[in-house]
């Protein structure tokens, strides 16, 4: 009796959450939605900074291009006109910004299209799985004894595999089996509750990694979109033409995210597939499902690939390289040689008018 007390308990205590949890997981999962449309609102947040870029690519442009035309003048060598057309792609691009975003989003978004196909035929062979396992359990002589189509199970094919040998029951038997019988129906229930709890509850966390994973890719390119163009602007400075490849880099490495994060719940989804196949043929021979090995598997992998989507920055970095800190030391240090090599030159070359002139002075 005191099982039984203590297996209703549980189950009542378990069944809401494992409700609840179900419906969390759904609801995380159509927030992607939410963030695809998040960006394409946000875009036109950059035209606000079109005439801020503009503004700085033009003074840039004046001391880039007057800088190299004195050059040319002074040492009295034909204009190079090729180099002087960098200010004026910039200035179209910032004018044009979000055509600029459009195409660069166009041109990677075959990465995203064709990396969810591949996670939407894993997530389709997992769901007819699932309704294949359901339809297997349904089929049970267990099932059919304890839960059947009214929920109530059936009592009498219930005893004819529990206790084949019984034949006749007095009172007190019949007490002692009915009390067993709930017994059984809770253990039944609760079996599967918690191996639908736990399976639910990592389905949460799954989910949330991943949507953590996205929205923090969308907060990325909503910045680099909007401040693009006061990047393409100062990329017109000599000095800071390093920015304009970093910010692309940067672009892109953010970009990949996402396929990143479809081909690692593809390759997850792969691995449940296969844990559900290994959980139908136990089913098959036994005709129930117990927590065991399988299950303890999928446990493990859901955590895995938990794990492994807080590496998906660190695997796009493995595809496209973002070098930002490292160049724009190698950009400072070159212009400081370049510098104190000048400086030297000068000095030098004004010591040895120095030095001439005093001689001459002496001589003369």
């Amino acid at each position: 009796m005191k099982r039984c007390i203590v297996l209703l308990f549980v189950f009542v205590l378990f069944a809401p959450s494992f409700a609840f949890a179900q419906g969390v997981a759904d609801g995380i999962n159509s927030l992607q939605a939410v963030l695809d449309k998040l960006k394409s609102d946000m875009m036109p947040m950059c035209g606000d900074l079109i005439g801020v870029g503009r503004a700085i690519a033009g003074m840039g442009a004046t001391f880039y291009i007057g800088h190299r035309v004195w050059k040319h003048i002074a040492n009295g060598e034909s204009v190079d006109v090729y180099p002087l057309l960098r200010p004026f792609v910039l200035g179209w691009c910032i004018l044009n910004f979000p055509v600029v975003i459009t195409i660069m989003d166009g041109v990677l978004s075959p990465t995203v299209i064709g990396t969810k196909q591949v996670k939407d035929k894993s997530d389709l062979a997992i769901k007819e799985l699932f309704k294949k396992k359901e339809e297997m359990m349904k089929r049970s002589d267990q099932w059919q004894a304890l839960v059947g189509e009214g929920g109530s199970g059936d009592r009498d094919l219930w005893m004819k595999y529990a206790h084949k040998d019984v034949q006749t029951e007095d009172w007190k038997e019949k007490i002692m089996h009915n009390m067993e019988f709930v017994a059984s129906k809770l253990a039944y229930r609760m079996q599967n509750s918690v191996k639908q709890i736990i399976s639910v509850i990592l389905q949460i966390l799954y989910a949330a990694a991943a949507l953590c994973i996205n929205t923090l890719r969308t907060f990325n390119l909503i910045v680099l979109a909007i401040l693009g163009p006061i990047v393409f602007g100062l990329s017109v400075f000599d000095g800071f033409h390093h920015t304009l490849t970093v910010y692309l880099s940067r672009y892109v490495n953010v970009y990949l995210w996402l396929p990143v994060t479809n081909i690692l719940a593809s390759i997850l989804g792969k691995i449940q597939e296969n844990i559900l196949k290994l959980d139908l043929a136990s089913l098959t021979r036994d005709g129930t499902t117990v927590f065991g090995l399988y299950d303890t598997g999928y446990i493990i992998f859901m955590i895995i690939g938990i794990i492994a989507y807080t590496t998906v920055p660190n695997i796009a970095e493995w595809i496209v390289h973002v070098g930002g800190g490292n160049a724009l030391q190698h950009k400072v240090t070159r212009i400081a040689a370049n510098t104190v090599n000048t400086v030297t030159t000068a000095a030098t070359q004004s010591v040895g008018m120095a030095t001439n002139y005093m001689k001459s002075k002496i001589s003369g």
